[in-house]
Parts: C-alpha cells; sequence; structure tokens
C-alpha cells in the first residue's frame, strides 16, 4: 500500500486542529467548548436555552435581527402570507403614554409547548435543553401547530425549496419556526440574530443558559423587571423581555 499523500496529511491535521476548537485568529475560537455540544451527545436538561430581550435597546426600524435570520436560515425575507418568516418585529405604541416599543417577536421555545401537545406524529418536539423543534421528516403538514400557537410563529412551506443551508434542512410542506439557532448554538456560538445585533451596537438580545444562576442572563433577569408574552397561559416561554 503506498505511503499517504503528505498533501492529504498536511489538509487533515489542520481540519483536526481547528475541530478541536483551536484559535484561527486571535482571541477567536471556531467552537466555544464553553457551551458547546460534542457530536452524538444528547441535550442535557441540565441547561436552559433562553433569550432576554432589552425592548429599550430595540430600535424601531431596524431588522437586522430579522435579516440575519433570513441569511443564516436561507430564508426569502418576503413578508407574503406564503413566505416563511421566523422572527419578526412588531411595533407597539401605548395609548395611554404615547411610548412606542419595537421588539422581535419568534417561536418563544416555551417549557409546556402547545404545538408540542396537538402534534399527531410528534414532529414537533421539545429537546431537553428547552429549544423546540420540528423533525421535518415527520411532520405531515396538517399545520395543527400553527393553530395551537399563541404567538403565530410558525411557518408553513407552501413551494420548493433549491439552495438550501447544510446546517438548516428544510421542505415543501412542513411546518418551521426559529430553532434558536440550534446548529450554532450546539458548536457553541451565539444564535445569528444575537450575533447581528450585538455587531450593529444595540446589544438589546441576550442568550444564555437560563438554568445557570452564573450566567449572563440569569444575572440580568435578577437584577432588572422582565416579562414573558402572554403569561397567564402559564407555558414558561424561554424568551423574556425586558420594558414591556
Amino acid at each position: 500500500m503506498s505511503a499517504e499523500n503528505p498533501e492529504r496529511r498536511a489538509f487533515l491535521g489542520k481540519a483536526s486542529a481547528l475541530a478541536a476548537g483551536l484559535a484561527i485568529a486571535p482571541g477567536v475560537l471556531l467552537f466555544g467548548f464553553a457551551h458547546g455540544r460534542p457530536a452524538g451527545e444528547a441535550a442535557s436538561g441540565k441547561v436552559r436555552w433562553g433569550m432576554l430581550v432589552d425592548t429599550n435597546q430595540c430600535g424601531n426600524g431596524c431588522n437586522d435581527c430579522v435579516t440575519a435570520c433570513n441569511k443564516e436560515n436561507g430564508l426569502s425575507g418576503g413578508t407574503k402570507a406564503t413566505d416563511s418568516q421566523w422572527i419578526r418585529k412588531v411595533e407597539l405604541k401605548n395609548m395611554k403614554g404615547g411610548r412606542n416599543l419595537s421588539l422581535p417577536v419568534m417561536c418563544q421555545h416555551c417549557e409546556h409547548p402547545p404545538c408540542v401537545d396537538v402534534c399527531p406524529t410528534g414532529a414537533s418536539f421539545r429537546r431537553a435543553d428547552g429549544i423546540v423543534l420540528v423533525d421535518k421528516h415527520r411532520c405531515i403538514g396538517c399545520r395543527y401547530c400553527m393553530m395551537a400557537c399563541p404567538y403565530k410563529a410558525r411557518s408553513f412551506v407552501h413551494e420548493p425549496l433549491a439552495d438550501q443551508k447544510p446546517d438548516v434542512p428544510r421542505g415543501k410542506g412542513t411546518v418551521e419556526s426559529c430553532t434558536l439557532c440550534v446548529h450554532r448554538v450546539d458548536r457553541g456560538e451565539q444564535p445569528a440574530c444575537v450575533e447581528a445585533c450585538a455587531k450593529a451596537g444595540r446589544g438589546a438580545i441576550l442568550f444564555g443558559d437560563l438554568n445557570d444562576p452564573e450566567s449572563e442572563i440569569s444575572k440580568r433577569i435578577r437584577t432588572v423587571a422582565s416579562a414573558q408574552i402572554r403569561a397567564d397561559l402559564m407555558l414558561n416561554p424561554g424568551i423574556r423581555y425586558e420594558g414591556i
């Protein structure tokens, strides 16, 4: 048997180094081992991923989070009824005080998700770490979950799809919604919307482990007043809002 090609060996060596989370630039890691989940390892109930949105920092007319979500997940960005929209900006106005609010609304990743309760095939499910997902192989497109979601956070894929993102499987005739960029989270990265908001200098979206009392998001929730949308439904969403 001939010796291994030196160029192939060099390539594999570099690939191994990157997979191990070595720095690709000063201070930058490809994968963050602090929160990354090794391939093949099941999600842990010790973690509950969530977000805290500071509406005071969320600007009217700013759609950076929406644009980033569309780009990351291969969405068209259209706003027709048949276009998938995983995150949308909602403009609110207090009719008494006149205060205007702008906030992103997406799947709220509930602890007790009604979309999971009504799904007849088990396609809608909640991971142990709190992320609510749809198994495209099991989804039959009945759309019961869309009717059950009080946040109108799910979309139905009406048309054939092309040029899909490898990390984000989608399919005609299935339901989909925000995944908290689960493919990024499992690599120890931030969701695309969080990263885009930070790059824009707003920092309105804080992402982290709600179960870790030492995480930045847990510390923030303990020190500021925050609310869950439709908390009266007792679904315990993983998305909280400051300033509403």
